[in-house]
C-alpha cells in the first residue's frame, strides 16, 4: 500500500511538472535550471499548509498551479531594478514565485498577518531562498525603498498607493495585478503617480481576464 501511495505521488508530481513546464513555455519564459522543482516544492507546501491556515480558496494543486504559479510568472517580464518588494504578500503571491524565478534579485515579502508570515518564513527556510526576506508589518509603517513593487489582490489602486507609495523609488515601477474591472479604479489615482501602461495578461489555462497595471511616480 505504501508503494502504491508513493507511486501515485510520483505520478502526480510528474503530471504537475509537465503542466508547469508547458505553461512556462507558453509564456515564453526561460527559468533557472532548478526553478521548476522549487516551484513545485512551494506548491506542495502551499497545499499542505492551506488546510490549517486557509491561505487560498483554491484546493486542487492543478488549479493552484494555473491560478497562482502561472499567474505570478506572467508578470516576470515586467520586473525591473535591483530590489523587489511584494506588498500584502499573503501566501507569497507573486513574491515567492518571482523570487524562485529570479534567485539573484533581493526580494522582500511584506504582510501584517502573523499566520501568513509564519508560512512565508517556513517557505523561505524549507526552500532555502537566500534572496528572500520576510517582514511582518503594515505597509504604511515601513521605511524602505524599492526599485520594483508587486501587489496582487491587495487593495484598490488608490489605497495601495496611499499606504505604500513612499516605498517606491523614483524611476521605479509598481506592478499591480488586477482583474477585469481595473478601469473603475484608475480615476482614484492621485496626482503623485501615473499609469505607464495596462497590459493584458494571457495566463495559460486561465480563462479569467487578468491585467497588469504599471505605475510610476509622476
Amino acid at each position: 500500500m505504501m508503494e502504491n501511495l508513493k507511486g501515485r505521488l510520483v505520478d502526480r508530481r510528474e503530471a504537475l511538472h509537465h503542466q508547469l513546464a508547458q505553461g512556462v513555455a507558453q509564456l515564453g519564459l526561460t527559468l533557472p535550471a532548478a526553478a521548476l522543482a522549487h516551484l513545485l516544492d512551494y506548491l506542495a507546501l502551499l497545499e499542505r499548509w492551506n488546510a490549517a491556515y486557509n491561505l487560498t480558496a483554491v484546493r486542487r494543486p492543478e488549479e493552484m498551479l494555473t491560478r497562482h504559479l502561472l499567474d505570478a510568472l506572467a508578470v516576470l517580464p515586467f520586473v525591473q531594478g535591483e530590489r523587489l518588494a511584494d506588498l500584502g504578500s499573503g501566501a507569497g503571491l507573486p513574491g515567492v514565485v518571482l523570487a524562485i524565478a529570479m534567485p539573484k534579485r533581493p526580494t522582500v515579502l511584506v504582510d501584517s498577518n502573523g499566520k501568513k508570515v509564519h508560512f512565508l518564513r517556513a517557505v523561505v527556510r524549507g526552500l532555502k531562498l537566500e534572496n528572500v526576506r520576510v517582514v511582518q508589518s503594515r505597509v504604511e509603517q515601513m521605511e524602505a525603498c524599492f526599485d520594483c513593487i508587486t501587489t496582487r489582490a491587495f487593495a484598490s489602486l488608490a489605497d495601495m498607493l496611499r499606504w505604500g507609495g513612499h516605498l517606491l523609488a523614483h524611476g521605479g515601477r509598481w506592478l499591480a495585478m488586477k482583474g477585469p474591472c481595473v478601469n473603475n479604479e484608475l480615476p482614484g489615482i492621485g496626482p503623485d503617480f501615473v499609469v505607464c501602461h495596462v497590459h493584458q495578461l494571457d495566463v495559460p489555462g486561465l480563462h479569467a481576464r487578468r491585467q497588469l497595471v504599471v505605475l510610476a511616480h509622476a
